[in-house]
């Protein structure tokens, strides 16, 4: 009566619920997702060549189609967030040791990228920081992952650095939501995330009702819904009791939304939610259940290991391309190719130096272990 007394009322610390023995085998590595972080990275990388203009006449609406809804990668990565902590939550968690862990992933690859980022604002590209207010307190709210609650900062530093602004404002809220989702079963569940979708559905139109004045993309309280979405999802895998489409029609609905997202103008890139939250969900039940899954490649699962880093790195490098290709040069086919390639090759190999020499070491120095502990996706 009393762990059920303990469990039933929010502790203080914020600790994680005890992990019910029916759900511990729920808990392993996820290599399918990990496979698929690397599929969003280059979506949101290729998007990034669109926006940069490298694309003539002749090759700029095939490659519209293609990669204008690329920003979809982001809202993948902030579903996937919620899901992977649902997931792999450690029963009796305290709250400071999961900040702890969680920042040790974003921070290390945050602070130096950001170093890059400010050292060509002040040198090589000095419109990096052009229009910039508050330029102290803003670079200071971007090194605390602060600044993407104001819109005049959400670009600050390394200009991709506003989803890491998100992302820690989702970690902080997680035991809270860890906690209130643990409690619903899975219809229960079915309806946090159908809210979900609706609340990512009709929100730009709630802000405009009530006028209320944010940039939704990098609101972090507007993108809270994709990762509440994802910890819903989670605890419906985690209890064994997902009845969505496998990774065929995962794939074929992530397609429909991801083309269809053009047609739908809103604040957020809403329609490929639904297809990409199945896929992840598809993805976590192929790999436990040892069903066939492509995204499980090992040379996708290292590419997976490298997206993070890719992510921080890639805007950098083509901001530092203008200085030879200019802004917007609308190449011809063999130019605009070439030089989405160069950015490619050159962004690939710094992640691979980036993820072995600051994304390992500075999580072993900032937890103070010796090696890594293993991650689930």
């Amino acid at each position: 009566m009393r762990t059920l007394t303990r469990e039933a009322a929010l502790p203080e610390t914020l600790a994680l619920a005890p992990t019910p023995a029916a759900e511990r085998h729920a808990r392993g590595r996820l290599p399918s997702l990990t496979g698929m972080r690397w599929a969003a990275a280059f979506l949101v990388f290729a998007f990034h060549t669109y926006k940069f203009g490298y694309y003539g006449p002749e090759d700029e609406e095939l490659v519209s189609w293609a990669a204008r809804s690329g920003s979809a990668g982001v809202m993948f990565f902030f579903v996937l967030s919620g899901f992977v902590l649902a997931w792999s939550a450690r029963p009796g968690d305290r709250y400071l040791s999961f900040m702890r862990r969680r920042l040790a992933r974003v921070y290390p690859l945050h602070l130096v990228t950001a170093a890059v980022a400010l050292a060509l604002a002040f040198t090589a590209l000095p419109w990096l920081r052009e229009g910039e207010r508050d330029g102290l307190k803003a670079v200071t709210a971007n090194l605390l992952l602060v600044s993407s609650w104001k819109f005049e900062w959400w670009q600050t530093g390394n200009p991709v650095s506003w989803s890491l602004v998100c992302e820690v404002f989702f970690y902080a809220c997680f035991p809270l939501l860890h906690w209130a989702l643990r409690r619903p079963g899975p219809r229960g569940l079915t309806g946090v995330a159908a809210l979900c979708v609706l609340t990512v559905m009709v929100q730009p139109y709630v802000y405009k009702a009530l006028h209320v004045d944010v940039f939704l993309y990098s609101f972090p309280l507007a993108r809270l819904p994709e990762f509440v979405l994802g910890v819903a999802v989670g605890r419906i895998v985690q209890l064994g009791r997902w009845r969505g489409p496998g990774l065929e029609g995962a794939m074929a609905l992530t397609l429909i939304g991801y083309f269809a997202a053009p047609l739908v103008r809103s604040g957020l890139t809403w329609t490929p939610l639904i297809g990409l939250t199945c896929l992840i969900a598809a993805g976590a039940v192929a790999d436990v259940n040892g069903q066939p899954s492509m995204w499980r490649r090992p040379s996708l699962v290292k590419l997976g290991e490298w997206s993070f880093a890719f992510y921080m790195v890639h805007l950098l490098v083509m901001h530092t391309l203008t200085l030879w290709v200019g802004e917007k040069p609308r190449f011809d086919t063999i130019g605009a190719f070439g030089t989405a390639g160069s950015a490619f090759v050159v962004s690939l190999a710094l992640s691979a130096l980036l993820y072995r020499l600051v994304e390992e070491p500075g999580r072993r120095l900032f937890l103070g272990k010796k090696r890594v502990p293993g991650r689930p996706a």
